[in-house]
């Protein structure tokens, strides 16, 4: 799955594996959580746990920008 905003409206753009011949539901799952975390949706997902106040949004994306110029 992976959720794209525009205009502030959330789509879902699915993402999935099919299951092949001969192949155990195991490996197949974890195809897909490669595929996932690929995309970085298991990365958005956890960042979106917890509601984040703007000051952490914003204190956190400066820590970012420091660490990128270093």
């Amino acid at each position: 799955m992976n959720f794209a905003k525009s205009k502030g409206v959330s789509t879902l753009s699915s993402t999935g594996v099919s299951i092949r011949r001969g192949e155990t539901v195991d490996k197949a799952l974890r195809r897909l959580k490669k595929k996932l975390d690929k995309e970085g949706v298991m990365r958005d997902m956890r960042g979106h746990r917890h509601y984040e106040k703007p000051s952490e949004k914003n204190r956190r994306k400066r820590a970012r920008a420091r660490k990128k110029i270093i």
